[in-house]
């Protein structure tokens, strides 16, 4: 199984060229993949990262009054550079609405053609479902997927990190009545005409966290993605993930470090469970965020590569 800190180290300009970027801080780094023998090089931001303060409270500061808001919005997952790093660009056309699946609200994005395609239920961060996050859904759909954004918050987006944490807290101590609701819509857009029966989950930061819960459930997931999401470690509940997964993470994210996801590495790794683990050094928490001022363009960019081709190969292959 793969589990790769990227390290930093000087790369030739030739290898920026090459499209493979990634990791950020003020170098790059190399990764090797044990499955395939295959190299993929990383490439560093300018940026330099804040050091966390209190867990999530500092972690995401998207589209907030005094942070970074690339061309004055939140929409900014396909605009710019951004458009370059998500891969938002000669995607398939889509059809979009905000509509509720099996008693789960969200946001549903999928190919505006006839064609079935297999689904991916995303997963907000702890802001709710908000544009940022509604634009990765329709970027992911213009690659070829269902995509459900679900709304565990029933509507509400928070406007600053007290209430975030308010809303991800009341999520957080009903476990399962949030993967109750996720666990419907994947049952529910399984079965729906535009749909394959491959159905894979994915989430950043609190919604990562929920991505996880998700597998650990009773729910047919085919694969489970993983941005810097709450972990577990114990082997008793881990045992019950029956799919790949993709782990994303930053190796300066103080809430969650670096030993946590060695840990939950070596777990899935005595299971048997089939995994692909990244740590990008110098990444913060949510350094993924492109609306954030902990965004890591390079990082952010390897990742997303990474997410689409680990989607690719369980859904189409």
């Amino acid at each position: 199984m793969n589990f790769r800190r990227l390290v930093p180290l000087v790369v030739a300009v030739s290898v920026l060229l090459s499209g493979c970027a990634s990791f950020e801080g003020p170098n790059s780094a190399t990764s090797t993949s044990e499955s395939d023998g295959s190299t993929a090089t990383t490439t560093a931001s300018d940026a330099t990262s804040t050091p966390e303060t209190t867990d999530e409270q500092a972690a995401h500061m998207g589209c907030q009054p005094g942070e970074v808001e690339k061309d004055g919005t939140c929409e900014v997952a396909v605009s710019g550079q951004n458009a370059e790093i998500f891969s938002a660009e000669n995607l398939t056309p889509i059809t979009a609405e905000r509509t509720t699946i099996d008693g789960t609200p969200g946001y549903l994005v999928r190919p505006a053609d006839d064609g079935t395609y297999p689904t991916v239920v995303l997963i907000h961060e702890w802001w709710g479902l908000n544009e940022n996050i509604e634009h990765m859904a329709e970027i992911l759909a213009g690659h070829g997927y269902v995509v459900f954004a679900v709304d565990l918050y029933d509507g509400e987006v928070a406007t600053n990190s007290s209430r975030a944490g308010e809303l991800a807290g009341s999520v957080r101590s009903n476990p399962d009545e949030a993967v109750a609701k996720m666990s419907r819509a994947v049952d529910a857009l399984r079965a729906e005409s535009y749909t394959t029966d491959q159905v894979a989950s994915l989430g950043w930061c609190f919604g990562g966290g929920q991505s996880l819960q998700l597998s650990l459930s009773d729910a047919d997931l085919d694969a489970t993605v993983i941005y810097y999401g709450s972990l577990t470690t114990d082997e008793q509940e881990l045992q019950h993930i029956d799919a790949p997964v993709l782990g994303i993470f930053g190796a300066e994210d103080s809430s969650i470090p670096v030993e946590t996801v060695e840990a939950f590495n070596q777990t899935l790794d005595d299971l048997g469970v089939e995994h692909e683990i990244y740590v990008y050094e110098g990444a913060p928490h949510a350094f993924a965020n492109p609306s954030g001022e902990r965004f890591h363009p390079e990082a952010t960019e390897d990742a997303w590569e990474k997410t689409l081709r680990f989607l690719d190969e369980n859904l189409k292959g």
